[in-house]
Order: structure tokens, then C-alpha cells, then sequence
């Protein structure tokens, strides 16, 4: 999508001398700082990233060499890190970051969260679920399962990354128990392997009768582009159930492709094609181009197919109820907020993060896509670039708080998709009652301070993926 803009906007190269090559050990630093003004959402923000900041090649050059590292370089060009970009990210294997848009990841299939202790320091780990067809599901390890150590190390906030997400392809978990908010130290251990796995995101799908309402049931852990065909299956199987109202569950869905959005929210609905889903706002500087030149790229409408011409399944549903949790992110809340001016929204568990940016992956090559990228590194980044906003404007920067508010609890986990878990359950309740009451006074609450979702190289983010009209821009 860059490769017009470049040449159209040259923001970044109107006070510098391009033809002029950068040293060759500064080639990756060079692709940093030429992406990030050109493309970052908060580039006005960066005074080194200011279109005058530098009049020349050599100017640049010199400013650059003081990065001997490029992670460094490009932290220090990132925008309030604490507060307010805190996405954004650079890789030196672009290949491993593709594989993990496909749902490719090395890992032992145990999808967990860590959660600190009233003392400060130590952590331990709770099993969300485990990956079909990964390690981890031929061993005596479920959801629900507490871990307290990794190879009998206690777990704390300052090991725990080492520990769990080191080089090491193999370690031993130390299970324990969790009674009132009291952790007690097993002596049972899991060992586990990390493998190459693609984990399916259409994790379950089923519907239930109750109330003289048939319920469909849908729990979906990431908006990944490679199933978004079995996505649509599973819509196909609950519009052949008959369900009057749906159950999506992203309690652990941390985000993805915004095109894998638009479609699962056109196939919630079907009543909508053509009108608008969300529209995209950039810098000022890219803003500005694509308003004069080609505003409708900006836009991304309720669709009835797939970039390759499959229909898609419609439910025609006006009324969707969403299991959240703070892991709620990004393309999860795109979907919240993206249909909310149409239909009747309520979410149920706790507020979700309040990601409502996206990024795409920016290669050094002369137009930053992957074709003729460098070949002497894999460096690649996946700055914000935008914000994405719906029908009314809107997004939600703060997380989207729960109409129902019912935390997990750690102690009482249940099976995922059984009418008695927790949440499930309270959902259900809700839909049919409307009490939004619940009594959480027994539930023992933690601070989530990670989980495996943000140890993948997407994160918590969401990317775009998406055609632009390059014979517009061509010929404006």
C-alpha cells in the first residue's frame, strides 16, 4: 500500500538528500527513521522524527550512528512508551513475525496467564486452555491448573520472562493449588516441549436451547486471516442451528487482522453491507493525502465476501453478547465498537484494554513492503499508524466496561463451552433475565500482570491487510 504514497507524499524526503546512500552499517537504523516519519501515527509528537529535523542524507547519518543498536534507535523515536504508544515494535526476523500472523508459533500449547501476589514480588500461573495437537495436550495438564514455579524456581516479577519465555525448548512446570486466595506449593511437576504449532482460533462453537431461546455459542482466541474460512464455517453451522442471539466469547482474543474483524462482524449481522464499519485516521501528513486523493480507502464497509470472492455466512442477529476480559484487545474491541451504532452490544466479564490503533509491517525496501526488501537483514517494524474509529467516530481508548461485571475466578475456572462455567453461565443468566447484578464478594481477585497472548510478536495489536486503489493515486 506504500509504494504510490512514497512517491506522491515524500514527507520524509523533501528536506533529505535520498539519493544519497547510508553507510552500510547504518542501513537498518536508516530504515527506522525513514518509516517511522513517514508512517507513525504520532510522528508530529517526536521532534527527531520532525520532517525538518535534518537537511541532509549526512545530517541524518550522523545522528543515526549515535544507535549502535536499531531496538534502541527505534524505542527512543517511540511516543510516551508508558502511557500512550505502548504497541508499537521492531523484530530482527520478519519471517518469524509473518509465521505468527498465520497463528505459526513455537510453543508448548499452554495458553496462560501470570498474576502477581499480595506480597509484590512473587507470581504464579493460571492455564487458560490448552492447543489442540500441541504438546501440552498429550500431558496432565488442563484448564484451570495452577502453576506456582518453572523447574522448581519460584515464579516472580522479575524471573518469570527468563523462566517461561527464555531460549530453553523445554521446562518443567510446578503445579499447586489456589483455595481463598491462598497459594499452596505442589510437589507435582509437568514437563513440557515447545514445538512448531498453528494454533486454530475457532476454538469453540455450539449452541444451547434455554429460556425457549436457541443460543449460539462461539469462542474465538484470535483474528487470524488463515482461518478465516473456518470462521465462516462455524457461522454456517450456527445459522443451520437457528440461534436467536450469540455468545461471542474474546476473553483471551488479545487481537489480529482488522479485515478478519470486518468479516466476522458482517457475518453477526448481513443487514448492513455497504455501510460503513469503521474508518481509518492517520498522521496529518498521510490523513491529508488519502482525503484529496482517495478518501474511500479509508473507509472499510459491512461486506457479504471475502477479498477471494467467498460468500460469506450471515446470522442477521441484532442483539450479540461478548465475554471480555482486561486480554480483550484490539481487533476484539474493533468488533465491539465497530457494531455498536447497529445492533444491541453488551459485554459480560471485565473492561477490556482499550487498544483502538492498528499497525502494518513496514520492510526496508524503497516502498517499505516486503518485495525487494533488504537481503542483508530481516530487520522489520510494526509501528501504529493509525486509529480506527466507527460509524459515529468513536473508540474507546479507556476499554470498553462490562454490562455485567463478573471477573474470572481462579479457583472455580470450569470447562470452556460447558453450560456451568462461570462466565458462560452468567451470560446466559443474563439473557435471560436482564440482572446485570452479581455477587463477586467470594471471587479473590489478582492483578494480570502477563499472559501468552502478549508473548506473541503481534502482542496485544491489531495489523491491517487490505488492497489500495494504486490506479487513483497513480493518476490523481
Amino acid at each position: 500500500m506504500f509504494i504510490l504514497l512514497i512517491t506522491s507524499v515524500k514527507c520524509s524526503d523533501n528536506d533529505l538528500e535520498v539519493e544519497q546512500t547510508p553507510a552500510a552499517n547504518l542501513e537498518v537504523q536508516n530504515f527506522i527513521w525513514k518509516g517511522l516519519n513517514l508512517y507513525y501515527l504520532w510522528q508530529a509528537n517526536v521532534p527527531n522524527l520532525a520532517d525538518n529535523r535534518f537537511s541532509n542524507q549526512t545530517e541524518l547519518n550522523n545522528f543515526l550512528k549515535n544507535y549502535t543498536d536499531p531496538e534502541v534507535l527505534f524505542e527512543s523515536l517511540i511516543y510516551d512508551r508508558s502511557n500512550t504508544d505502548k504497541w508499537s515494535w521492531i523484530v530482527d526476523d520478519y519471517i518469524a513475525l509473518e509465521q505468527s500472523f498465520q497463528g505459526i508459533t513455537k510453543n508448548n500449547g499452554v495458553e496462560f496467564g501470570l498474576v502477581g501476589m499480595s506480597n509484590g514480588v512473587d507470581v504464579f500461573g493460571y492455564v487458560r486452555y490448552i492447543i489442540p495437537g500441541s504438546d501440552a495436550s498429550t500431558k496432565n495438564i488442563k484448564r484451570g491448573d495452577i502453576f506456582w514455579g518453572v523447574n522448581g524456581t519460584q515464579l516472580t516479577r522479575s524471573n518469570y520472562s527468563n523462566l517461561l519465555f527464555g531460549s530453553a525448548e523445554n521446562y518443567t512446570l510446578n503445579i499447586g493449588t489456589l483455595n481463598g486466595g491462598v497459594l499452596t506449593q505442589g510437589t507435582t511437576t509437568v514437563l513440557l516441549t515447545k514445538t512448531v504449532i498453528q494454533e486454530n482460533p475457532v476454538f469453540i462453537s455450539k449452541s444451547f436451547e434455554s429460556g425457549g431461546k436457541k443460543i449460539g455459542y462461539l469462542m474465538y482466541n484470535a483474528f487470524t486471516r488463515d482461518f478465516d474460512k473456518q470462521l465462516n464455517n462455524a457461522i454456517l453451522e450456527l445459522k443451520n442451528q437457528g440461534i436467536n442471539d450469540l455468545i461471542l466469547d474474546l476473553r483471551y482474543n488479545s487481537g489480529g487482522s482488522v479485515q478478519s474483524a470486518i468479516y466476522l462482524s458482517s457475518m453477526i449481522t448481513g443487514q448492513f453491507k455497504g455501510q460503513l464499519f469503521t474508518k481509518e485516521h492517520w498522521n496529518p501528513k498521510i490523513q491529508d493525502y488519502f482525503e484529496k486523493n482517495d478518501p474511500t480507502s479509508l473507509v472499510s464497509n459491512f461486506t457479504d465476501k471475502m477479498s477471494d470472492g467467498t460468500a460469506l455466512n450471515h446470522l442477521i442477529l441484532t442483539n450479540l453478547y461478548v465475554i471480555t476480559t482486561s486480554s480483550s484487545a484490539s481487533a476484539s474491541e474493533l468488533v465491539i465498537n465497530g457494531l455498536k451504532p447497529y445492533i444491541n452490544v453488551k459485554t459480560i466479564g471485565k473492561t477490556t484494554s482499550g487498544k483502538y490503533t492498528a499497525s502494518v509491517t513496514l520492510y526496508d525496501s524503497e516502498n517499505f513492503t516486503r518485495a525487494g526488501a533488504n537481503p542483508n537483514h530481516k530487520w522489520a517494524m510494526q509501528p501504529i499508524v493509525l486509529q480506527e474509529k466507527n460509524k459515529l467516530g468513536e473508540n474507546s481508548p479507556t476499554g470498553f466496561a462490562p454490562d455485567v461485571n463478573l471477573p474470572e475466578d481462579f479457583s472455580n475456572m470450569g470447562v470452556l463451552g460447558d453450560l456451568n462455567e462461570p462466565m458462560l453461565a452468567r451470560t446466559l443468566s443474563y439473557i435471560l433475565t436482564g440482572s446485570r447484578f452479581t455477587d463477586t464478594s467470594k471471587i479473590m481477585e489478582f492483578p494480570e500482570i502477563y499472559n501468552t497472548k502478549k508473548e506473541m510478536p503481534y502482542g496485544d495489536n491489531m495489523y491491517i491487510q487490505r488492497n489500495v486503489p494504486f490506479d487513483k493515486i497513480i493518476n490523481q
